[in-house]
Formats: C-alpha cells, sequence, structure tokens
C-alpha cells in the first residue's frame, strides 16, 4: 500500500492538472491534505476549514475586473469569463451573481482583454454588415 505522502502527492497532482496553481498553493495543499490522511489514519478527528460567509467577497470588485482576468468574488479564482464557472462550480446565474455582489448590469463578466478581442474580431469579419443587411432585408419583406 501507498504511504500517506504517496497518496497525497498523487490527489494533489490530480487536482493540479485540472486547476492552475502556483507553488505556494501546491505546497499548502499537499501539508492540508498530508496532515488529513494521517489525522484519519490514525483515527483522529479532523477539523473541517471554516465555511466563508458568502455575502463577504473573497476578492474586491476593483481586484476582480482585470484586463486579463476576471476573479470570481465567492472563491477567487480567475477566468476569461465568468459564466460557465458561475453555472458549473456555484450554481447561479450571472444576474444572482450580479445581485448579490451589487454589480451594475453594464460591468461585463468577461476579461477586458477577451472581450476586445472578440469585438475586433467581429469587426474584421464584417458581422456588424452583415447584420444591418439581414436587418433590412428582413424589413422589406
Amino acid at each position: 500500500m501507498s504511504t500517506i505522502m504517496e497518496m497525497a502527492a498523487d490527489i494533489i497532482a490530480a487536482h493540479a492538472s485540472t486547476t492552475p496553481m502556483t507553488k505556494e498553493e501546491l505546497l499548502a495543499e499537499l501539508n492540508e491534505l498530508y496532515s488529513a490522511l494521517s489525522a484519519l489514519e490514525k483515527g483522529e478527528a479532523t477539523e473541517l476549514p471554516a465555511e466563508k460567509d458568502e455575502d463577504t467577497p473573497a476578492v474586491s470588485r476593483k481586484k476582480a475586473f482585470g484586463k486579463d482576468k476576471i476573479y470570481c468574488m465567492i472563491c477567487g479564482k480567475g477566468f476569461t469569463t465568468l459564466s460557465r464557472h458561475l453555472k458549473t462550480a456555484h450554481e447561479m446565474t450571472a444576474n444572482e451573481y450580479r445581485k448579490q455582489f451589487d454589480i451594475p448590469r453594464s460591468q461585463s463578466l468577461a476579461a477586458k482583454n477577451y472581450s476586445e478581442s472578440r469585438r475586433q474580431m467581429a469587426v474584421d469579419r464584417g458581422l456588424a454588415d452583415n447584420l444591418a443587411k439581414a436587418r433590412a432585408a428582413r424589413k422589406k419583406k
């Protein structure tokens, strides 16, 4: 049977393969998991980390809306767009998220550089012109 450290390392490696983590985060998580597994092996009770209050953001609003990433104010993780993360990880809609943290409707839930690159791509492809032509054709009918 594997040692506790090997099991902890395997679990952290699996987690790190799907979630970007810094060295400090990897080491902290490895130490925490090793302690929990050791306690379980000895039959001791393990303490669960205290849950955060959902009303207090993990990240300030100023930091949450960056140029290259947008950070989830619930868990603090960074993404280019937030909608999918909110649905899968927190089971909430963008509107519920906006209401919870008092974010105006005009604020995009995507990183600024990502939004700008998508806008530029649409301009380069002439999508606005095609939309105008389609609307004009529909009016004629």
